[in-house]
This record gives structure tokens, C-alpha cells and sequence, in this order.
């Protein structure tokens, strides 16, 4: 067979690849609305792009500042200071001593709880003598203080104790990923975040502790209960007040995309202590060694400012592991959420690659042109 009849099978075997429907799902764009992006647009987004190269004196650098352990005075002058006002739906118990029959007017076999005095709606309970007593708002202090002053018309040097026999008044919320949410109440003994989350069985297995949130009057305040249980730092503490919502949500947002010529590219979670880009890169089963290029690791990071045009559309963060000791700085650089972590293909593998779609299209002419020798040598 002459060399004009090879090229002639050649084309034929090209035009019948390119002809042939390759399976698998296609979307059309012609007839669709394609917005147009100028020339400049396709081309600008390397000059909003940052690339920081990870090295021994650069990752310190980039890193979070570590989490101390920190005192809080001022909560701790607010915890001394507290006290607990009344409001309605709490229950007192009001003692008269030397008087059994105003203490316990239904009983002595009945409770605090069953024998004391409602406050009701309008913020009075209702005692003997003395009538309607306003307890609204007030400490236990202010009621005893009025009670006995209004007693002495009656009562020779009434000595009168009062105190809430039910917290039903005023309740705080903790909602989220803990193990039994729901209300708590507010009591006379001051009740911290800590001390709610405690109350409420821990955290759950699911908890992102990093980013809880309490709702004070519409108002939210982030805090993070890594560092205040993990590190000591109490001035992620707070005193609860009546109404706080306490929100731990899950750590669905926690996660990062390890993709690239990894074993096994995956979405993985960030877990309670944190990931550094060693620790994701061990999760996947590390970069295929036979394809990878290890001067290519990179962390992508976005930008989630963007108030102003100049900001940069995202930070890149380039780590060489061609020498595995480099390995050691990976485990310094910790990990956000929404990273993209994406490790290059060598450039032979990529040779490689385009060798492998040329294979059937070689295969097939050798096919050809064997067949055409064995006809035109036919006896």
C-alpha cells in the first residue's frame, strides 16, 4: 500500500471518531441568552489573584494568632453584683415567724411550691392584712423590706422572710447542636454560657464550636467556645439574661475540597481541633505520587470581603513538596472553611494523558493499514 492510500485511511478513521456520538449527559448553549464577557474580564482575574509561597518563614506569618488563656473581670464583677428580680408566674414563699397560722394558712403537709403566694399578671401576690403587694421587678430583699414595714400595723416587730419558691418567670434558650436543647430558667443563682451549655448535656458530635452565637434584644454576638473551653479564654463567657437565645449550629459549613491529582479527591469536615493542609492531604490518602506535581499544592482561598473593587478575588498559598520534609509546614498552616485545596498534574502526566485519547485512533490505523497489507498481499 502506497503512502496515498495510508493518508487517505488516516482521514477516513479521523472523520469516523469525529463523526461517532460520545456517551454521557451535553448542554447546548445555542438559542440560550449567553451574557458577554469582554476580553479584559476574561483576562483580569490573574491581577485579583494573590499567590503566597509556603515556606519555613513565610507560614508563621500567615498564621492565626494562637488562642491564650484570658481572665474576665468584668463578668466576674457582674456574677457578684447579681440578683434575681421577680416577675409574674414565679411563686414566693413568705415566712412570718412566730406566726405559723400567715406561713402555712393550708397546711404544714404541703410544699413551698403548693403553699406559696402566685404572682400574677399584673405583677402582685395577695397577703393576709396587708392586701395587694406589688412584687414585680423587685428582689426578694425590696418584698420583705416593704412586707414587714406594712406588717408593723398589725404585727408587733414582724420579722418577715421572703424568697421564690419556683423560677418560672424568665427563661433563657439554648438551640442547636447540643444534647438536650431547650429552655433553662433563670434562677438566683447566676447562670454563665458555660454553666447552660453544661446544663444542656454538652456539646453534640455534630457541634461547630467556633461560631455560636447569642442573641441578646435582636442583637447577635459571636463567640467561640473553643477558645473559652479549650483555651481558657474566659471572655468568650457571658452572664445569661432573661431571653438570650444560646445557637450552636452544625458543621455543615466546615468543610474543604481537596481536589486534583490526589488518591482519593474528596469534601471533607474540618473537625472540633482544626486541619492543617498536611492533615487534608493525609485524609484523601495523600497526592498520587505517579501523576502529581509536587511544586504544584495549592490552597485556594476566596476573598468573602468584597465592599470595595479593589479587594482581591481570592488568595493562593503555594506549598513545594518536592523535598518531603516540606511536609512539616503544612502541618503549620491551618485550613478555613470553603478552602480548596488542589494539587497539579506533572506536565508528563499530562502528556501522558493526551497520549492515552490519541491510543484508539493509533490502534485503529495500525488496524487499517494491517488489514490493507494482508489484502493487497493475498495470493
Amino acid at each position: 500500500m502506497d503512502f496515498t492510500k495510508k493518508l487517505l485511511i488516516t482521514a477516513m478513521a479521523s472523520t469516523m471518531l469525529v463523526g461517532c456520538t460520545v456517551p454521557g449527559s451535553h448542554l447546548d448553549i445555542d438559542g440560550k441568552n449567553v451574557v458577554k464577557v469582554s476580553e479584559e474580564q476574561k483576562n483580569n482575574i490573574s491581577e485579583q489573584v494573590n499567590v503566597y509561597p509556603l515556606t519555613a518563614s513565610t507560614v508563621s506569618t500567615l498564621k492565626a494568632p494562637r488562642v491564650t488563656s484570658k481572665e474576665n473581670p468584668a463578668l466576674d464583677a457582674e456574677v457578684a453584683r447579681y440578683q434575681y428580680h421577680i416577675g409574674p408566674g414565679d411563686i414566693l414563699n413568705v415566712t412570718i415567724w412566730d406566726h405559723p397560722e400567715l406561713t402555712i394558712p393550708a397546711g404544714s403537709y404541703r410544699s413551698s411550691t403548693e403553699a406559696g403566694n402566685w404572682v400574677h399578671s399584673d405583677g402582685t401576690i395577695f397577703y393576709p392584712y396587708i392586701g395587694l403587694v406589688n412584687v414585680e421587678g423587685k428582689t426578694v430583699t425590696e418584698v420583705r423590706d416593704e412586707m414587714a414595714t406594712r406588717l408593723k400595723k398589725f404585727i408587733e416587730s414582724p420579722q418577715v422572710d421572703v424568697n421564690v419558691a419556683a423560677f418560672r418567670s424568665q427563661k433563657a434558650y439554648i438551640t442547636g447542636e447540643v444534647n438536650a436543647p431547650g429552655q433553662q430558667p433563670v434562677t438566683n443563682v447566676p447562670m454563665t454560657i458555660l454553666d447552660a451549655v453544661n446544663k444542656a448535656g454538652g456539646l453534640a458530635e455534630d457541634a461547630d464550636w467556633r461560631n455560636v452565637t447569642l442573641t441578646r434584644n435582636g442583637v447577635e454576638d459571636s463567640l467561640s467556645l473553643y477558645a473559652l473551653m479549650q483555651r481558657g479564654d474566659l471572655t468568650q463567657n457571658r452572664l445569661l439574661r432573661p431571653g438570650d437565645i444560646i445557637h450552636i449550629p452544625r458543621n455543615d459549613a466546615q468543610k474543604v475540597f481537596v481536589m486534583g491529582e490526589v488518591n482519593n479527591p474528596q469534601l471533607i469536615k474540618i473537625d472540633r481541633a482544626g486541619m492543617s493542609l498536611t492533615e487534608a492531604l493525609s485524609t484523601v490518602g495523600g497526592i498520587n505520587e505517579l501523576e502529581a506535581d509536587a511544586t504544584g499544592i495549592f490552597v485556594i482561598r476566596g476573598n468573602k470581603s468584597q465592599s470595595t473593587k479593589s479587594q482581591t478575588l481570592a488568595n493562593i498559598y503555594q506549598l513545594n513538596i518536592k523535598d518531603a520534609s516540606a511536609l512539616v509546614i503544612g502541618t503549620e498552616f491551618e485550613l478555613q472553611p470553603y478552602d480548596i485545596v488542589y494539587v497539579t498534574a506533572a506536565p508528563i502526566s499530562r502528556w501522558n494523558r493526551v497520549v492515552r485519547q490519541l491510543l484508539p485512533t493509533i490502534t485503529g490505523f495500525n488496524e487499517l493499514t494491517e488489514g490493507a497489507l494482508r489484502i493487497r498481499n493475498w495470493p
